[in-house]
């Protein structure tokens, strides 16, 4: 399971230069690499110490990580739900994605022009909701109109449907994001087919200069108090200290670099950590000579699903799972040894995959 986020705001807010430091990432082992797909998509693997770990005690032949796809969204001007910019070409992009990442501007330059004419982050943001919400509002008055006629020829279930839908419509005509919408999963289902732009998950990138990547500003302050009652993460980036580390090879001089600003790791990898959390994500791993090999599986998946994200057999023909603890790999060092302690663990189908977890599965198709 790849995870795919699109990266979204304002021209001149920072979200091109944070792409193009994603694009230029350096990682610490040919294991990890960046590629683009496409010349606004790309894809860069998850940073993870366990495989580092996992990768000393196996000896593997290769390294697999898991990935992550960022999707550079272009065009999102004012308008843009009209196709003023690129507006309906990258709208329609933002449907593919998983989550949202919404770059924005915490920082001052007059060197650089804000499209408002001063940096104002609530302004911004304000924006792009603006522009997503008209977007979903065109989708749901196509689907409601045909739902209405549908209720009136007795169709039962076009009668709730459109009570469902008038509540997104009535939402979105007040401002409000579709994902503010406290709904039942069978309520969602009326609106699924639909890919609606604003019930996607979302993390506010809040792009500073450097001097307020450990404590934010005034403009940080800002966004955070307009963006409380969402309940999304607010995340600190510099873009430009990101384009530096972006050309180091070695780590040890990122390490020390990082150090300078007081920081213990790269607003990149913040950022994969905030976007796993939001999608209630964890990793798996698979460990043989072969290779060692990161999963990624939701939070309370159980042992068939995570087998499934392999191989559709696998979870087709589940009989179980044999699931070691790091920590016991870490401390007996061979599976032999792992299964003369007792510390490997034999699970069913209801088994329910942790954080974590080296899995091997057995299974008969």
């Amino acid at each position: 399971m790849g995870l795919r986020c699109g990266i979204v705001g304002l021209p001149n807010v920072g979200k091109s230069t944070l792409f193009n430091a994603l694009s230029n990432a350096k990682a610490e082992s040919a294991n990890y690499p960046f590629c683009t797909i496409e010349p606004n998509v790309g894809v860069i693997t998850v940073p993870d110490e366990r495989l580092q770990i996992l990768e000393e005690l196996v000896n593997p032949k290769r390294v697999l990580p898991t990935i992550i796809e960022f999707v550079d969204i272009a065009g999102l001007v004012k308008g843009a739900s009209k196709g003023e910019g690129l507006g309906n070409k990258f709208l329609a992009n933002i449907r593919e994605v998983d989550a949202i990442i919404h770059v924005v501007r915490c920082f001052d330059d007059e060197n650089i022009v804000h499209v408002a004419g001063g940096v104002d982050p609530v302004f911004d943001k304000d924006v792009i909701d603006t522009e997503l919400q008209i977007k979903d509002l065109e989708s749901i008055d196509k689907k409601l109109a045909k739902s209405e006629r549908s209720a009136k020829s007795g169709d039962a279930a076009a009668k709730k449907e459109v009570v469902v839908l008038q509540r997104f419509k009535d939402a979105l005509e007040a401002g409000q994001n579709a994902r503010a919408l406290d709904v039942t999963p069978e309520e969602l289902e009326a609106v699924a087919d639909l890919q609606l732009l604003t019930i996607k998950p979302v993390i506010y990138v809040a792009n500073v200069d450097e001097g307020s990547i450990q404590n934010g500003n005034a403009h940080v302050a800002a966004l955070q108090a307009h963006v409380a009652q969402e309940g999304a993460e607010v995340v600190l980036v510099s873009a430009a200290i990101e384009s530096q580390i972006a050309e180091m090879e070695d780590p040890e001089e990122k390490e020390m670099f990082l150090g300078e600003y007081g920081l213990t790791e790269s607003g990149l990898n913040r950022l994969i950590r905030a976007s796993y959390s939001l999608l209630n994500l964890i990793t798996y791993f698979t460990a043989g000579v072969q290779e060692v090999r990161a999963w990624t599986v939701h939070r309370g998946d159980k042992a068939p699903a995570a087998a499934g994200v392999i191989h559709s057999d696998f979870e087709k023909g589940f009989i179980r799972a044999e699931v070691i603890k790091l920590p016991d790999y870490q401390q007996y060092k061979t599976e032999a040894k792992i299964k003369e302690a007792g510390k490997m663990a034999v699970e069913g189908k209801e088994y329910v995959v942790q954080d974590g977890d080296i899995m091997h599965f057995r299974f008969n198709v």
